[in-house]
């Protein structure tokens, strides 16, 4: 497998732990020292950190387990990323790609079933973020760890009590 391509599973690997609201997972994607940061955008080209930065893996993991909203009965989220741009420069790689977030909400079964001439998917799938991640990893131990992550949101983005 080329470089290239096991940077990009880091990333998917990463948005699905998000999806799943898996810190484990999530945390094993980075060093102990990775610097992460969320900005929101505030003009073309310029954003604003929306919090502190997490430091290494073991805080990426307790913000997903303690303050991500866990998803309603029936609901989910899918990150979808796109159009990756992937530099590697021997043990060091720089990977930039766009994402989406949809929210997914189930519609709940009738106790009597569906109704007659109900078809297809029953629920709503709605986009809710987007904006680019723009990460450095580096080779460690046979693998690609993330050691800097920004989250570039296209709108703002609000954290109650910041």
């Amino acid at each position: 497998m080329s470089d290239e391509r096991r940077i990009q599973e880091v990333l998917a690997r990463y948005v699905r732990a998000t999806d799943q609201r898996d810190g484990k997972a999530q945390g094993a994607l980075f060093t102990d020292d990775a610097v992460v940061q969320s900005f929101s955008r505030t003009g073309p080209g310029s954003h604003e950190p929306v919090a502190p930065p997490l430091i290494g893996g073991a805080a990426v993991a307790y913000a997903v387990d303690h303050y991500m909203v866990p998803h309603p009965v029936g609901g989910s989220s899918h990150h979808v990323t796109a159009d990756h741009i992937i530099e590697v420069d021997g043990d060091r790689a720089r990977m930039n790609a766009q994402f989406i977030v949809f929210r997914i909400q189930a519609a709940a079964r009738p106790e009597s079933g569906w109704p007659d001439g109900a078809f297809g998917s029953q629920g709503t799938v709605q986009p809710i973020e987007s904006g680019y991640y723009d990460t450095d990893l580096r080779w460690i131990d046979g693998e690609w760890k993330i050691v800097g992550h920004h989250i570039l949101l296209d709108t703002p983005y609000v954290i109650a009590g910041m």
